[in-house]
């Protein structure tokens, strides 16, 4: 009763990396720099030293994390995300260590987005959000004529109707 379902090939664009590692450096400076307000006031205004003593660990903390969020996880994220797309299933897998692999039958999606943020525009990448009932699945960074055909095909393939589409009301 079992079915032989092969691994997933297809990946996501390579300039996923540098959207990715855009996007965390601006939220990682964003940290960095209300930690430093904190510790500015936190001198100025005399606050407690125990205070001024976790804000500068929070300091430490948040150059280590950035380094990572920077440097590694868009790489790592790049190199084990995988997706594959056929008549009857929707397969995403992704993670190393952790690896997380999702089978999505094609009878219960039941819509299909696609979404560009302005750091993913700059690249003229997408994000594929796959609906079903109970949750959402997104495949990140395809690029865009790969992305609006893949959104064609999982309409076509689970059949869902187009938004621009009237639908028929009986009276």
């Amino acid at each position: 009763m079992y079915i032989n379902i092969e691994e997933p090939t297809r990946r996501i664009s390579p300039d996923a990396v540098r959207v990715w590692r855009l996007s965390n450096f601006i939220m990682e400076a964003i940290v960095f720099l209300v930690i430093c307000a904190l510790l500015f006031a936190g001198n100025h205004f005399g606050w407690w030293q125990w205070v001024t003593w976790l804000l500068w660990g929070a300091i430490g903390i948040s150059l280590l994390s950035s380094f990572y969020s920077v440097w590694f996880e868009p790489a790592w994220l790049q190199k084990t995300w995988r997706y594959e797309i056929d008549e009857e299933y929707i397969q995403l897998q992704h993670g190393r260590f952790n690896t997380h692999h999702t089978l999505i039958p094609m009878a219960k999606v039941e819509y299909v987005t696609t979404n560009q943020g302005p750091f993913l525009r700059k690249y003229d990448l997408y994000d594929l959000t796959i609906g079903t009932v109970t949750s959402s699945h997104k495949i990140p960074a395809i690029p865009k004529e790969q992305a609006l055909a893949l959104r064609a095909q999982i309409g076509v393939l689970a059949k869902i109707k187009d938004s621009d589409e009237e639908m028929d009301v009986a009276p």
